[in-house]
C-alpha cells in the first residue's frame, strides 16, 4: 500500500513538473490503471525531452547568427570611427584655411573694413524697419537685399550700396501716399485678396462689407513665419470706420477726411484694452446691477402709469363732449354721482361731488409716490458703490501699497461706474415722475372743473324754477 501511495505522489509530482506536456495531450483517452497512467507519463516526459533539445538546438543556431551580427556591427563601427577621424581632420584643417582667409581679408579690406561694416549694421537695422513698415504690405520682401547684405562675408559692391540709400528713400517717398491695392487678409474673405487702402506708414484698412482696420505684425506663437495682415481684434469707434469708408470711396484727387494714427498702429491696439459698456457695468459690481434692475422695473411702471394717465386724460376729454354718463372714466363717475343727489340741496351737492373727486384721485395719483422715491434712491445707491469702492481701493492699498496703480484701479471703477449709473437711473425716473405728475394733476383739475360746472348749472336752473 505505501509503494502504491509514494507512485502516486511520484505520478503526481511528474505530472506538475511537465504540465506543459501533459496540457498539449488533453484531448488523449483518459486512464484507468497506474501502470497506464505510469506509461504516459513516460511517453511525455519524452516527448518533452525532445522538444526541449530541438529548441536548444534552435537557441546555438541563433546564438551563432546574433555573434556574427555583432561581429559586423562591430567591423562597421571601427570604420565609421575611422571616417569621424578623418573628417574632424578635414574640418581642423579648413578651419584653420578660413581663419587664414578671414586674416587676409581683413588685412586688404583695410580702411574699408569698418566702411563695410558700418554699411552691413546700417542695411540690418534698416532691413527690420521696412520689414516692420505697412508699406511692406504693399510691396512685400523689399527688405530681402537688405537682410542678404547685412548677413553677407564677402565685400558688397557698389550696387548693393546704393540699394541701401534707394530703398530708405522710397520708404519716405511712400510715406505721403494713399494707395488702394488688393491684399489676401488673415481673418477675411477666406483668405482671398481684398481691396485694402494704406494711409502712407500710419493706417492699413480692408473693405470687406464695411471698413475694417489691420494691423501688420507677425504671430506671436511663430515669428520666423515673417509678417502678415490680420483683423484688428476690436475696431475702433464708428466715427473712424465711417472715415476709412469716405476715404476709401472717395473719387482719384476728392480732397476728404481720412484716419491717420501718427503712433503707426499704437492708439488702434488701445481700443482692444478699452473696456465695452458691458464690461463697464459689470466693474460697478452689486451695486450697479441693483440700480439696474431698480431703474428697468421704475421706468417700465413709469411708462405704464404715463400711458395709463394719457388714455385717462383721453376719456375725460371724451366724457366732456357727451351728456350720458360712463362708469369707464373717472368724469362720468362724478356726474353719475351728480345724478344720484340732483335733487338734494345745493350743500349735499357739493359735498358729494367733492367726495367722489376725493376718491379718483388716489387712482390718478397712483405710483407717483414711488416714482419719487426710485429717483431718490438711485443716486443714494450710486453713492453706497462709491463709498464701497472706496474702501475697496483703500483697502488694497493697505495690503498692496501704491506702487502699482492697476491694483486700485478695480476699486476705483466700482466707485465711479456706480455713480454713474445712480445718476443715468435717477434723471429719467424724474422725467417720468415729472410728466406723469403733470398729466395726474391735469386730470384732477379737469374733474374739479367739471365739478364745479356742475354745480353752478344746478344753482342756475334751481334759481330759474
Amino acid at each position: 500500500m505505501k509503494s502504491i501511495i509514494k507512485l502516486a505522489a511520484a505520478v503526481s509530482l511528474g505530472a506538475t513538473l511537465i504540465t506543459g506536456a501533459v496540457s498539449a495531450q488533453v484531448d488523449r483517452e483518459p486512464v484507468s490503471s497506474i501502470s497506464q497512467l505510469l506509461q504516459r507519463v513516460r511517453e511525455d516526459a519524452r516527448d518533452a525531452q525532445a522538444q526541449n533539445q530541438e529548441r536548444l538546438q534552435e537557441f546555438r543556431a541563433e546564438q551563432g547568427r546574433q555573434q556574427s551580427l555583432v561581429s559586423q556591427a562591430r567591423s562597421r563601427l571601427n570604420a565609421l570611427q575611422a571616417e569621424a577621424e578623418e573628417n574632424r581632420t578635414q574640418f581642423e584643417a579648413n578651419q584653420q584655411r578660413i581663419d587664414q582667409l578671414a586674416t587676409q581679408l581683413t588685412e586688404e579690406q583695410g580702411a574699408f573694413g569698418e566702411l563695410f561694416g558700418v554699411a552691413r549694421q546700417t542695411a540690418g537695422e534698416f532691413a527690420s524697419l521696412i520689414e516692420a513698415s505697412i508699406i511692406s504690405a504693399q510691396y512685400p520682401n523689399r527688405h530681402r537685399p537688405l537682410e542678404q547684405l547685412a548677413e553677407s562675408r564677402t565685400l558688397p559692391d557698389a550696387d548693393d550700396l546704393r540699394n541701401i540709400y534707394e530703398v530708405m528713400i522710397d520708404e519716405m517717398d511712400s510715406q505721403s501716399d494713399v494707395a488702394t491695392f488688393n491684399r489676401a487678409v488673415v481673418g477675411l474673405n477666406g483668405g482671398e485678396p481684398v481691396p485694402t487702402t494704406r494711409v502712407g506708414t500710419f493706417v492699413i484698412f480692408a473693405m470687406d462689407g464695411g471698413a475694417k482696420y489691420l494691423r501688420w505684425s507677425t504671430n506671436e506663437n511663430d515669428r520666423t513665419s515673417g509678417y502678415t495682415l490680420s483683423v484688428l481684434p476690436t475696431q475702433p469707434p464708428g466715427r473712424l470706420l465711417s472715415a476709412a469708408s469716405n476715404l476709401a470711396n472717395a473719387d482719384p484727387g476728392e480732397i476728404v477726411e481720412g484716419p491717420v494714427d501718427p503712433s503707426r498702429g499704437q492708439l488702434l491696439e488701445i481700443f482692444k484694452d478699452i473696456p465695452s459698456l458691458s464690461e463697464r457695468f459689470e466693474q460697478g459690481g452689486i451695486v450697479a446691477k441693483i440700480i439696474a434692475g431698480l431703474f428697468i422695473f421704475s421706468a417700465l411702471f413709469g411708462l405704464w402709469r404715463l400711458v395709463a394717465l394719457v388714455m385717462t386724460g383721453s376719456a375725460i376729454n371724451a366724457q366732456k363732449r357727451k351728456s350720458t354718463a360712463s362708469k369707464g372714466n373717472p368724469l362720468g363717475r362724478i356726474m353719475l354721482a351728480y345724478e344720484e343727489v340732483k335733487d338734494r340741496p345745493i350743500e349735499t351737492i357739493e359735498l358729494k361731488l367733492d367726495e367722489a373727486i376725493l376718491r379718483e384721485t388716489p387712482k390718478l395719483e397712483f405710483g407717483l409716490n414711488f416714482l419719487k422715491l426710485a429717483a431718490g434712491i438711485a443716486p443714494l445707491l450710486g453713492l453706497l458703490g462709491t463709498v464701497t469702492g472706496m474702501i475697496r481701493t483703500f483697502t488694497q492699498i493697505t495690503l498692496f501699497g501704491t506702487g502699482d496703480p492697476r491694483i486700485m484701479a478695480g476699486g476705483i471703477s466700482e466707485a465711479l461706474v456706480t455713480t454713474v449709473s445712480g445718476l443715468v437711473a435717477a434723471i429719467p425716473l424724474l422725467f417720468i415722475h415729472s410728466f406723469a405728475a403733470s398729466f395726474a394733476r391735469g386730470a384732477q383739475q379737469t374733474l374739479e372743473e367739471q365739478a364745479a360746472g356742475i354745480v353752478a348749472r344746478h344753482s342756475e336752473e334751481r334759481g330759474q324754477a
